[in-house]
C-alpha cells in the first residue's frame, strides 16, 4: 500500500514538475524542491502522510541527493519559512522513506498571494548547506 502511495506522490510530483519543481546543487548534493497548494495532493496521500488538505495549507517537500550517484541521502533537516510582513513560521520536516526514495515534507498556511521566503538548513556529518528559495501561494 505505502508503494502504491508513494507512487501517487511521485506521479504527482512529476506532472507538476513544470510549475513548481526546483533543484539546486548545493556543495555534494542536488536539492530538488517543491511547494504547493495541499488540496493538489489526493485525498489517500494526504491521509497516508498525515497532511491537511485545505486551500489555505501549502506542502513543502525536499529531497537530497548525492550529486554524483544520484542516490537519496538522509539528512538533518530544519529551516523557517519568512512572509513579507517579517512574521516567521518554523517547518516541521517529517522524514519519509519508501524503498531507495527519501523525503522530507512539512505544512504550511497560507493566504491568497502569500510569499514566503524559505529558509532550508540541511546537515548530515561535516557538511552543512542552506537552500533558499521563495515561493508565493494562491487560494483557488
Amino acid at each position: 500500500m505505502r508503494a502504491i502511495v508513494i507512487t501517487l506522490l511521485l506521479g504527482f510530483m512529476i506532472s507538476f514538475s513544470s510549475l513548481a519543481e526546483q533543484k539546486k546543487t548545493l556543495g555534494n548534493w542536488d536539492v530538488h524542491y517543491i511547494a504547493f497548494p495541499s488540496p493538489l495532493l489526493t485525498a489517500e496521500v494526504a491521509q497516508q502522510y498525515h497532511l491537511q488538505r485545505s486551500k489555505y495549507n501549502g506542502i513543502v517537500n525536499i529531497s537530497v541527493l548525492n550529486s554524483a550517484s544520484q542516490q537519496a541521502e538522509k539528512v538533518a533537516i530544519s529551516g523557517s519559512a519568512k512572509d513579507l510582513q517579517g512574521r516567521v513560521r518554523q517547518l516541521d520536516f517529517t522524514e519519509v522513506v519508501e524503498g531507495d526514495a527519501i523525503y522530507y515534507l512539512a505544512e504550511l498556511p497560507f493566504h491568497h498571494e502569500q510569499r514566503y521566503s524559505f529558509s532550508i538548513n540541511l546537515q548530515q556529518g561535516n557538511q552543512q548547506q542552506q537552500l533558499s528559495f521563495v515561493q508565493t501561494f494562491y487560494v483557488d
